[in-house]
């Protein structure tokens, strides 16, 4: 553990990173001029100090010599928020640029699934197994051959799924973790969202991004009783217990091998996607190893560049709020949460979860 405390916190001098990257729901941090949302706490558009309806930092960030004023001062956090904010639109619109860049994701003929029953709403609950047969029927495992596939699994055996048990991080996994990164940063997927992100001086090269992505996603942190126990990606992609139940687990891959071990033994799903390609959505219950997992969401087919990208994106740009985005011209929407008990680097949010929503 002394060594993964030395090579990790070497990597967290992080000088050369513009500040503070991520903007809280209820301050107007980073989001002046932001365009009018009905699901945000408190509002930084010009129009909310006539509704009253302004965050309570509004004058501070955003007033005449705020910090985020609309003569294009830079803010501490080293971007404009008014010329440098990631609009509504920009999301649908690199969504699907994102989406169609994908070029990992698993073809129609790649994967075959069973899904049987349809759980209503008073059904997702009660843990009774209404599908006899396996989710999967088929999938084409030369998938997992190429090397974001294969550097991700690789990844999966390295944590205790029982929150309130430390992880301890060795060399080799800490290679594992910098292996995935290199990898997925090599496709054109990552390069357009690293361009993108780049443009709005959110990080100044592409190293700032690599390393701020290690940090908040596979940065340590505590659910459990102080312990080091957990990280966005152990929650989001591995999958973690909690208090008797499964939390996280949204990853397909995953999904898919421990499935095939009979280690997860799939319920039910309460939703389909409308895509006939993948990446599609479904939610879905679940047991693993005799764990429930009640209502659970997965992207299906994606690569882990995909998901990765996409769920950085909106903790990015709309951490806590309901990130909405386009896949081949079908809406949906991404909710991510930041850790709020410790930080980073100078006071940035760990992930502490991230998923696609499903109806």
């Amino acid at each position: 553990m002394e060594t993964w405390i030395l090579l990790f916190g070497a990597g967290i001098a992080l000088g050369c990173v513009s500040g503070h990257l991520y903007t809280a729901p209820d301050s107007c941090e980073g989001r002046c001029g932001e365009p009018f949302s009905e699901e945000d706490e408190c509002h930084c558009h010009p129009e909310c100090e006539r509704h009253h309806n302004c965050c309570e930092d509004y004058e501070r960030h955003c007033g005449l010599g705020g910090e985020g004023a609309e003569d294009g001062a830079r803010t501490r956090n080293g971007f404009s928020s008014s010329h440098d904010s990631i609009t509504d639109q920009e999301l649908l619109e690199l969504s699907e640029q994102l989406y169609g860049v994908d070029h990992n994701k698993a073809r129609p003929g790649d994967i075959t699934l069973n899904p049987q029953h349809r759980a209503g709403p008073d059904e997702t609950g009660d843990k009774q197994d209404r599908s006899p047969q396996p989710l999967y029927k088929y999938v084409n495992e030369e998938l997992f051959s190429k090397p974001t596939y294969a550097s991700f699994i690789k990844l999966l055996d390295n944590y205790q799924r029982a929150t309130g048990r430390e992880e301890e991080v060795t060399a080799e996994e800490l290679r594992e973790q910098d292996r995935f990164l290199e990898e997925v940063m090599k496709t054109e997927l990552m390069k357009k969202l690293f361009t993108f992100l780049q443009g709005k001086n959110r990080y100044g090269s592409e190293q700032e991004f690599v390393q701020d992505l290690k940090e908040m996603w596979f940065g340590l942190y505590s659910r459990g009783d102080g312990e080091r126990d957990s990280s966005g990606f152990e929650h989001v992609f591995s999958g973690e217990v909690k208090k008797g139940k499964v939390s996280g687990f949204h990853n397909w891959i995953r999904f898919y091998l421990l499935e095939k071990q009979g280690v997860v033994n799939y319920f039910s799903h309460n939703f389909n996607g409308p895509w006939d390609t993948y990446p599609d959505v479904l939610g879905l219950q679940f047991s693993w190893d005799g764990f429930y997992k009640e209502v659970g969401s997965a992207f299906i087919g994606c690569s882990p560049e995909f998901e990765f990208g996409l769920y950085s994106l909106c903790f990015l740009a709309r951490p806590g709020r309901a990130c909405h985005l386009s896949l081949g011209g079908h809406g949906l929407s991404v909710q991510t949460y930041p850790w709020t008990k410790s930080t980073y680097g100078s006071g940035r949010r760990f992930i502490a979860t991230a998923y696609v929503m499903s109806p």
